[in-house]
């Protein structure tokens, strides 16, 4: 498996599918109780791929919703939220990222790291992904 092959698997529609729009909307009407009060939107986005770590990095990118404030105090938390809750659900997300791969690689463990501020309006969660 190299880089091309890895990239082209991991194309605009096939990421949105991963992790599809409405779920930033389905985890604040959970954790809310109304998904108009959460301050951004989620979108998985495709990284980087290091064959000789065999490693996949992802980010789950937080996009700061009009008229809402992507505040740091709220999303420094996240990856410890994230790894666990059952509607972002990692554990699913890296299921089927499994799956795409087929039997060119396999998942064998993940991890989410810290929230990294890119700017005002994007915050990300990179997602590392071990392969085998």
């Amino acid at each position: 498996m190299n880089q091309e092959a890895v990239k082209q698997l991991f194309t605009e529609e096939k990421l949105a599918e991963l992790m599809p729009p409405g779920r930033a909307d389905e985890f604040f009407e959970a954790l809310l109780g109304d998904a108009d009060e959460g301050s951004y939107d989620i979108k998985l986005n495709f990284q980087d791929f290091d064959p000789g770590e065999k490693t996949l990095q992802m980010a789950l990118e937080l996009h700061e919703r009009p008229g809402k404030c992507l505040a740091c105090n709220l999303t420094y938390g996240l990856p410890e939220v994230f790894s666990r809750h059952p509607i972002i659900n990692v554990n699913g997300l890296v299921a089927d990222i499994d799956q795409l791969l087929g039997d060119q690689a396999s998942c064998q463990e993940w991890r989410l790291g810290a929230t990294r501020q890119v700017s005002k309006s994007l915050h990300v969660i990179p997602l590392i992904i071990k392969l085998s």
